[in-house]
């Protein structure tokens, strides 16, 4: 097979998968493999003399995807550069028609399912890998990830196409258009010299553009998380004077909702004070035996970390992402509890609370000290 494998190899194949089949096959097979994306088949017939014809089926080698950032710094255009458009828009070509063919008759069962609703979770997801990757830093997770969430992008707007609803230049121009007129100060007469006077300009031109609304509450997409909501309405009303005169005040706010809290958790408003230690075992926590109860007290808490992201808010804290940095600090910190364990040969199930609060706060010690 030395003969096959120089022509198979010489094409650029990779032996990943082999399938023979009879000539009369050929056709239907051939068509097969290409909706189950193998990018090359190579027919090789004559190994196999002719009164057995066979043909053989390879999914070929895939190219090396280039490096997201530039291989030298002397090739990064200047801030504020469009980017290469002879570079940019046979790619940008090249994934809409692989969408596109997805999408066709005879493309992937998958994507031909798919409906704008049903992309949603997708749609979510890649938005917060998005983030993630910006948290880490990662360049090339960020470029992947910024390109996962264009291919939601396209994905949808081939969708509303094929449900002749609006097309992808639709949506280009549609944005464009938009960011040229909320943007006065640039492409306009407008003079707006601080981020203030630019989100001022966008608000007013905004208002303008909407329907006129019943409730300042209105256009406030109810799928966000319920922590970048609070903040959104909260800053909603506050632009028609409905806030705390003084942002100290929200901690004499936060106090009352914690007692009102309280009230229903303890029967007084008054908090139990139980020392924060690990030298004890766990106790079991008792389960609700009225619904209506735990009602008050879920509501109770939601009126705490409203308040708490209302305080966000007031100093300019987004409280979705501090969140999200808690989680990731506590995440990172057990993880290191694991691994400690893990290095002394035990089982998480056989460590003490003990060990594994000392083995968090030495993990904790090793962080720089601004990560609290």
């Amino acid at each position: 097979m030395s003969v096959t494998e120089d022509l198979i190899f010489g094409r650029g194949g990779e032996r990943i998968y082999v399938e023979t089949s009879g000539r009369e096959h050929y056709l239907p097979t051939r068509k097969f493999y290409d909706r189950c994306g193998y990018l090359q088949v190579a027919e090789l017939p004559e190994f196999y003399g002719e009164q057995d014809s066979k043909v053989i089926y390879l999914k070929t080698k895939p190219t090396a995807t280039p490096p997201c950032v530039p291989a030298s710094a002397d090739v990064i255009p200047q801030p504020g550069t469009p980017p290469e458009f002879a570079s940019l828009l046979p790619e940008f070509r090249r994934l809409c028609e692989i969408v596109a063919r997805l999408r066709a008759p005879d493309g992937c069962p998958w994507d031909r399912q798919q409906t704008m609703k049903t992309i949603k979770p997708y749609t979510l997801e890649e938005t917060y890998e998005l983030l993630e990757a910006i948290d880490a830093d990662d360049n090339d997770a960020i470029c992947e990830e910024l390109g996962d969430l264009l291919l939601q992008v396209i994905l949808d707007s081939q969708i509303a196409a094929d449900e002749r609803r609006f097309l992808l230049t639709d949506v280009v121009r549609l944005i464009a258009d938009k960011m040229i007129r909320r943007h006065p100060h640039v492409f306009g007469n407008t003079d707006a010299q601080t981020t203030d006077e630019v989100r001022r300009n966008w608000h007013a031109i905004k208002q303008q553009e909407k329907p006129a609304r019943e409730s300042q509450l209105d256009g406030i997409p109810a799928a966000l998380p319920e922590l970048a909501r609070t903040a959104r309405i909260t800053a909603r009303v506050a632009a028609v004077g409905y806030d705390f005169p003084d942002r100290r005040m929200l901690f004499d706010k936060l106090n009352e909702e914690l007692a009102e809290l309280a009230v229903e958790l303890f029967g007084t408003a008054t908090v139990p004070t139980v020392l924060a230690t690990v030298d004890s075992d766990v106790i079991p926590d008792a389960p609700w035996s009225d619904p209506a109860l735990k009602d008050k007290a879920e509501s109770e808490l939601g009126d705490v970390l409203f308040v708490l992201a209302n305080i966000g808010r007031r100093w300019g804290i987004n409280p979705e992402e501090a969140l999200r940095r808690s989680n990731a600090k506590f995440s990172r910190r057990f993880q290191a509890i694991e691994a400690a364990m893990k290095n002394e040969g035990r089982s998480m199930h056989d460590a003490t609370l003990r060990e594994m609060e000392d083995a968090y706060q030495a993990a904790k010690r090793r962080e720089p000290k601004s990560n609290g």
